[in-house]
């Protein structure tokens, strides 16, 4: 019977595990996300064809959802072009500096802090929805189409960005 206990305990730890952490990884990720990088071309090709994969699947997978979700789809394809215009800005808001070694850029600060604050406030938006939403069974689902939005917003500007970044190496190189 004692072991049974074992269980629930280490569901909690892990559920604390994640609270710490997770505030961790966004702080990581902007930091990483405002870094300087090296543009490596095979890196960039790889990202842009992925993304196109990502996008695939995303969409598929928006369409399925829309049996549970109204306009599904349409969330996922209006976070998505949101998403495209946001890359195009970001790689006009780069720093691109050409060196001996090739090309290094340095994407913009705000941007990127921008976009973190977007993914936290959904993460605590889901949050909210799921302590709130056990009292409500049938309001809670429909609401979840801000999650395909934001989902689109972040595939569509680092698809954006990623070809607007091969796009800059073609003409350099």
């Amino acid at each position: 019977m004692p072991l049974l206990l074992l269980i629930p305990l280490a569901l909690l730890l892990l559920l604390m595990l994640w609270a710490v952490l997770l505030p961790l990884g966004l702080i990581q990720r902007y930091r990483y996300g405002k870094a300087r990088r090296r543009a490596l071309p095979w890196a960039v090709r790889l990202a842009a064809a992925l993304s196109l994969l990502s996008l695939l699947i995303f969409f598929v997978s928006a369409w399925l959802v829309g049996y549970w979700i109204a306009d599904a789809p349409l969330y996922a394809a209006l976070g998505w072009g949101g998403g495209l215009l946001l890359g195009v800005l970001g790689v006009y808001l780069t720093r691109f500096e050409y060196e001996a070694q090739g090309l290094y850029y340095t994407p913009n600060r705000w941007l990127i802090l921008g976009l973190t604050l977007v993914v936290a406030a959904r993460i605590v938006f889901g949050l909210w929805q799921a302590a709130h939403g056990w009292s409500d069974h049938a309001s809670w689902l429909p609401r979840q189409g801000s999650l395909l939005a934001v989902g689109g917003l972040l595939l569509g500007y680092y698809q954006a960005y990623s070809v607007g970044l091969g796009r800059r190496l073609r003409r350099r190189g």
